[in-house]
């Protein structure tokens, strides 16, 4: 009988073998995110096209037309969590790849509608399949980056969102001089080569065990995500007391109150409640809705006060935000070497506070008179560094999940953002005082609000501490 040698000390303390990482990860996060981008785009370069909208539909009524932009907004908000359990449950390759077919084939039917109703309804099969996009890309980049990576990995795929925000005026503006349906047909070569590289690289993830998917769950989400997200869209048009405004709000808490208790009651509910069992996924989502209030306001008055203030044209009011995106583009590369080294908390306290920061600057600096260098360009750079800094550590609550619910995980994290977004706009409208021409003291208003809405966010993202998260 041969005996087993002693281990030695240093053999005990060895650590255990880690996994190599994916050599294709890179590549992996650049075909998940091109999903993010376009859906994003299309959100943000369909803004600048209703003057050439009414050109091509000239009988369509401006609410009418309004619903290009509106029924993408609900409907992305409204089928994200959804779409992403429905991923976790099946094959988020096949979802991701079913849905960028989709993006592409809706694409070609906004670029081709011959009325304002077949583009509307484009419009929704694009939202729909932007839905099953956006959460599954981070559900199949994050798992095929180690621990260590994961922090630069979601802060590019977040730079990726706010690069196509900030640029989605810029390329739609460019585009609109040709024609508006070139929005929609530069997708279409996009979508090919993502479907055609997505085939090929995309690995198979581990998917959580089907236990039939809770179709009363998903309603109930679908419907109050959906009636709140139109409240606060329609809230500018139709008034924040108006029957309709306030009968969307009361169907979405009634509903919003079914759900909570069915998921409580339901033994495989649509959103586990482990999902908010995690205090530091709470936090990430709380977070990001308040953040968004700033974010997406913050893109909305910089191009009525550029076009409208300083009668910018639609180009030049794009390029002048650019520096913006830009500046997220280039610190979000460094986000995780931030994060690794002063803690995801610092990290999001920091960035909500240099956002305000860019706020105050044109609060103080700006005027009836154009002055972009002084009074503009400053403030851009800031706001795109806080940008920089607290997205990446607010998505990277989606770490804390467990792999199999990353998807569904990842879309209550975009929910979250397309709701903030809505409100924040809608909001930032009121305060504007709904006119197609603000005022000078109207665009102070809301620069006050974006300062105090990501001092908010700040405050939140200081609650990281307390949820367990350190220096990676």
């Amino acid at each position: 009988m041969t005996s087993t040698p002693p281990t030695s000390k240093a053999e005990a303390a060895a650590p255990a073998a880690v996994a190599p990482a994916d050599p294709r990860r890179w590549l992996v996060l650049t075909v998940a995110s091109a999903a993010q981008f376009l859906a994003i785009l299309d959100l943000f370069a369909v803004t600048v096209a209703f003057p050439a909208l009414e050109k091509s539909f000239p009988q369509a009524s401006l609410a009418s037309m309004s619903w290009v932009l509106n029924g993408y907004t609900i409907v992305l908000a409204a089928l994200l969590i959804p779409a992403g359990r429905l991923a976790d449950e099946t094959s988020r390759k096949a979802s991701f790849l079913i849905g960028m077919v989709l993006f592409g084939l809706s694409s070609v039917g906004c670029a081709v509608a011959p009325s304002l109703t077949v583009l509307i309804i484009a419009r929704v099969v694009q939202a729909i399949a932007a839905a099953v996009l956006v959460p599954t890309s981070l559900g199949l980049a994050l798992p095929a980056f180690p621990e260590h990576e994961r922090s630069t990995a979601i802060g590019i795929w977040t730079a990726v969102a706010a690069v196509a925000a900030g640029s989605g005026p810029v390329l739609g503006g460019l585009l609109v001089e040709i024609d508006w349906r070139w929005i929609f047909v530069i997708n279409v070569p996009v979508c090919a080569v993502a479907v055609a590289a997505g085939a090929r690289l995309l690995p198979q993830v581990a998917r959580k065990p089907a236990q039939g998917l809770d179709l009363l769950g998903s309603a109930l989400i679908l419907l109050s995500s959906g009636a709140l997200t139109m409240a606060f869209v329609e809230a500018p048009d139709w008034g924040w007391t108006a029957p309709g405004t306030l009968g969307c709000f009361v169907v979405a808490v009634v509903l919003l109150l079914v759900c909570l208790r069915h998921i409580r009651h339901t033994p495989d509910p649509i959103i586990s409640p482990t999902l908010f069992a995690s205090r530091l996924f709470r936090v990430g989502t709380a977070g990001i809705f308040v953040y968004y209030l700033a974010f997406a306001s913050m893109l909305f008055e910089a191009a009525l006060f550029l076009t409208g203030q300083w009668h910018y044209s639609v180009l030049r009011a794009g390029l002048s935000i650019a520096p913006t995106p830009v500046t997220v583009m280039i610190l979000s590369a460094l986000s995780g070497k931030i994060i690794r080294c002063v803690g995801a908390r610092t990290s999001a306290v920091a960035g909500g506070v240099v956002f305000a920061v860019g706020c105050v600057w044109w609060l103080a600096a700006a005027s009836p008179t154009p002055h972009y260098a002084a009074a503009y360009l400053p403030g851009a750079i800031l706001v795109g560094a806080g940008n920089a800094l607290i997205q990446p550590a607010l998505f990277g609550a989606a770490s804390a999940l467990p792999a199999e619910q990353l998807s569904v995980g990842s879309g209550t994290l975009m929910m979250s953002r397309q709701v903030g977004s809505a409100l924040g706009v809608a909001l930032l409208t009121a305060l504007l005082g709904g006119s197609g021409h603000p005022t000078m003291p109207a665009f102070r208003h809301g620069w006050v609000f974006m300062t105090v809405c990501a001092l908010l966010a700040a405050g939140v993202a200081g609650r990281f501490r307390a949820a367990g998260v350190r220096r990676g």
